[in-house]
């Protein structure tokens, strides 16, 4: 009896799974899923509807809809929360939770273990969020949006990368690892600000059980539970836990993000081991394939699936998701913003404009320069220092965790103003970042 052979890419042939009528439609979007760039242009669409939204004779409505209250009320106990801040919130959570799996990941399997390579992307992120946040205060000092410091900071991961596809592969790899490094650094680093700068009076008690908790999800991974739903369900108790000791509940999302597994359950060769149980030999009777799959079968689906470790896993789930539907429903409900040209001369305008054009490329290109001079660091040398301040430039993009922040730590009546320049330094900065990116790629570097 001749083995048939497995051919992945051949449609119709009999080694596939039998096709239905919804494949016509899920696997062109799950390949439109697989580019990355694609988050950006939907992350930039729902921008652009909430700006026209908001400036349209419906923009009452479309603004007030954000303030719908959802929550539960049993008696006298209430736990409500706009819809805006549902999302901001608790849906944001989420998106924390991925960028902490991808630091992980680049810890533990990327370019981040290299060390002195590392360090030039953390360096580069240091400079970026210190810089900014001082010429942001050069401006505010004892002025009223002096708290707002920490919107000048982060780095929009989906507009920087989506920048970089848009140059295709004329653009250096190591660029592109350099600034997703430095931006997932960046991130982590606004988390930290919101969880120490824009916290209430911290409640100890409930920050105790949010603690057990966290022991909890330890000891289950410990001993092999690795039901996705029951660390849902305890991550939730967490989420409330940490939302009501007075820190903002998404570093739950970070700090478990960090606690996931980088480790296989199953290895390569016991996977291979157990494929080799499901493949009939050329001996093998029909009465004795059937019996096989039974026995074996969920076994062998079981095993597929556990040899991805728990990271890459849900990583591989998240990512669509956070891309697709998260970011652009923050976006959606964040960006929306009556336009005044009368305030972009307002000193918190300049102050979040001068931060991100200016702070970011300096703060990036000063301490990446000394980390390299003393020798903490070193270059890529397919990454000259003009790409690096073209990089620069595209990290003032700040976007998602700035309108984040802003929310958190401006008054409602300086919020507007705030998104204005938000919006205004990275548009100028993708434009100018671009701009000195295709130059590069077009007449070389060195």
């Amino acid at each position: 009896m001749k083995k048939t052979a497995f051919r992945p890419n051949e449609r119709g042939h009999p080694t596939q799974l039998p096709k239905e009528y919804v494949d016509w439609i899920t696997q062109p979007v799950t390949r439109f899923l697989k580019i990355e760039a694609a988050a950006g242009a939907v992350l930039l669409f729902f921008t652009i509807v909430a700006l026209v939204l908001s400036n349209s004779p419906w923009s009452d409505t479309f603004l007030s809809f954000w303030e719908i209250p959802l929550g539960i009320k049993a008696g006298s106990f209430e736990y409500t929360r706009s819809l805006q801040e549902w999302i901001n919130d608790a849906v944001m959570t989420l998106f924390f939770f991925l960028v902490a799996l991808e630091l992980k990941r680049e810890i533990v399997l990327g370019e981040l273990k290299k060390p002195r390579l590392a360090l030039l992307s953390v360096s580069g992120a240091m400079g970026g969020m210190l810089v900014p946040a001082l010429i942001y205060l050069v401006f505010q000092l004892d002025q009223p949006g002096q708290h707002g410091w920490g919107i000048v900071m982060a780095t929009d991961t989906a507009f920087v990368i989506a920048c970089l596809i848009l140059l295709g592969p004329r653009v250096p790899k190591s660029l592109r690892i350099f600034m997703l490094s430095l931006a997932i650094i960046d991130d982590i680093g606004a988390i930290i600000v919101v969880a120490v700068g824009y916290g209430e009076e911290i409640n100890y008690y409930y920050l105790g059980i949010a603690g057990l908790g966290f022991i909890g999800i330890k000891a289950m991974a410990e001993l092999g539970i690795r039901s996705i739903a029951i660390y849902s369900i305890i991550g939730g108790l967490i989420w409330l836990s940490v939302d009501a000791s007075g820190i903002h509940p998404t570093v739950t999302g970070v700090i478990l993000g960090l606690m996931t597994p980088t480790i296989r359950w199953v290895s390569k060769e016991r996977l291979l081991t157990i494929i080799d149980c499901v493949i009939p030999t050329p001996t093998t009777s029909k009465r004795s394939v059937f019996r096989i799959d039974r026995k074996v079968l969920k076994t062998a689906e079981a095993a597929a699936r556990e040899a991805l470790s728990p990271l890459e896993r849900l990583e591989m789930l998240l990512h669509p998701w956070v891309g697709f539907v998260i970011m652009p429903l923050f976006a959606f409900a964040n960006a929306g913003v009556q336009i005044s040209f009368s305030e972009l001369s307002g000193s918190l305008y300049t102050a979040i404009v001068a931060g991100l054009v200016i702070g970011k490329p300096t703060g990036i290109i000063l301490f990446s320069g000394l980390a390299t001079l003393t020798k903490l660091a070193v270059r890529p040398p397919d990454l000259p220092w003009l790409y690096i301040i073209a990089g620069g430039m595209l990290a003032g993009i700040g976007f998602t965790m700035s309108l984040f922040i802003a929310h958190l730590a401006l008054s409602p009546e300086l919020v507007d103003v705030a998104k204005l320049g938000i919006l205004s330094a990275s548009l100028f900065s993708a434009l100018v970042g671009i701009g000195l990116l295709s130059w590069l790629c077009d007449h070389g570097s060195s």
